[in-house]
Formats: C-alpha cells, sequence, structure tokens
C-alpha cells in the first residue's frame, strides 16, 4: 500500500481548502490562492483564445481571465447558472478567475487526509492534482494550480 503524499509544509498539520463542485464532482484547492469568491457574471470573449478561456472580465480595474475549470480538465464545458461561481486566484502573480458549478465549502483537513492518485489511466495527468482528500462520506480531487497553470502561460489574447 502506497503511504499518503506528503505535501511541503503540510505533514498532517491542517490545510484549509476551498471544495467546489464540477458536473457532479467535487475539487478543491487550497485557500492561500484565493483572492475571492464571485457571483457569476458574464465575460467579454477574447478572439482566438483557448477554448478554456471564456473571456476577461473587469475586477476593479484589473482586467483578468476567466477560465472553464472544467474544460481545463477536459471535461464539458460549463453552463454558467445562478449557482455558478468564479473563484478568483493568484497563481504565479497572475489573477485569473475560475468557473466552478457550484463553491461547497471551505474546509480544514489533515495532512494525512491527502491519498495519492491512483494511476488509473495514462491520459490522466497526475501532475495537475496533489491527491485525493477523503473527507466524511465525499473525495475530493485536491487541485494544483500552480501546475495547472505554469509561469509564462498566456491566457487571453
Amino acid at each position: 500500500m502506497t503511504e499518503p503524499k506528503s505535501l511541503i509544509g503540510v505533514g498532517a498539520d491542517a490545510l484549509e481548502i476551498i471544495a467546489f463542485r464540477l458536473h457532479g464532482q467535487e475539487f478543491c484547492v487550497t485557500t492561500t490562492i484565493i483572492r475571492e469568491i464571485r457571483g457569476w457574471s458574464p465575460s467579454t470573449p477574447v478572439p482566438h483564445a483557448p477554448p478554456d478561456v471564456l473571456g476577461v472580465m473587469n475586477l476593479r480595474g484589473s482586467v483578468i481571465p476567466i477560465i472553464d475549470l472544467a474544460r481545463k480538465l477536459g471535461m464539458a464545458a460549463t453552463a454558467p447558472n445562478e449557482r455558478s461561481a468564479i473563484v478568483v486566484a493568484d497563481v504565479h502573480g497572475m489573477v485569473l478567475g475560475l468557473l466552478v458549478d457550484q463553491v461547497s465549502d471551505i474546509l480544514t483537513v489533515r495532512g494525512d487526509q491527502i491519498q495519492p492518485v491512483p494511476e488509473i489511466a495514462t491520459s490522466f495527468d497526475r501532475g495537475i492534482s496533489d491527491g485525493i482528500i477523503t473527507y466524511e462520506d465525499s473525495m475530493v480531487c485536491f487541485l494544483n494550480l500552480a501546475r495547472m497553470f505554469p509561469p509564462g502561460d498566456s491566457f487571453a489574447a
């Protein structure tokens, strides 16, 4: 059996995460990179943007890209509705908005609750996830936004 994955500086210490849903599945990221959570509002499309970039929006004077996180993860595109949210994150010094179906909760979990991602398919990029968190009766995929959005990536034209 594989030992639980140890994150740098986490160990068995508490870790705060924000959990959200995408197409009925639970995902989360660490709260340290989250700036705010906003309700859904349409973005302005950008010509020739990658398929997962919905467009851009004005966030208090700064123009930020809005990413359909489900599409970025290889899922079907998200159809925004009144429960949808934009999770504003700071990744490598770049602020971006992530469209999610809904924000579930802010949780505190122990580092030893993070299990490695099983080797299930060659097409799944295990580098985008720091593991699976078992929490109560659910399992939450712990995303690593720093690896999903490498430094120097351009999200908008």
